[in-house]
């Protein structure tokens, strides 16, 4: 049975929060982009939180901007292929 794009992007989801893979933080800000566009498109409300580093946040929002072409669906996508590339185990 062929999965579909939300269990594979769940999946996906569950490999990131557990690696204990350190990435550059130029691939982290892919993976914080599109995953921000594949979970809430191209609305770009940000909550304030206590200690935040507005230097950081404003690259972090820039990254998620620029992918404002792709559809949610597109992102998850992406965000798989991401997953793929950079944390799965090379066979």
């Amino acid at each position: 049975m062929k999965k579909d794009i939300n269990t594979k992007f769940e999946e996906a989801l569950k490999i990131a929060n557990e690696t204990d893979i350190k990435l550059p933080p130029d691939i982290m800000l892919h993976f914080y982009a599109h995953f921000k566009q594949a979970t809430k498109g191209n609305k770009y409300r940000r909550k304030s939180e206590e200690g935040e580093q507005p230097l950081r946040n404003a690259f972090k929002q820039h990254a998620w901007y620029q992918l404002n072409h792709l559809t949610e669906k597109e992102a998850k996508k992406e965000y798989i292929k991401l997953v793929n590339k950079y944390l799965k185990p090379k066979k």
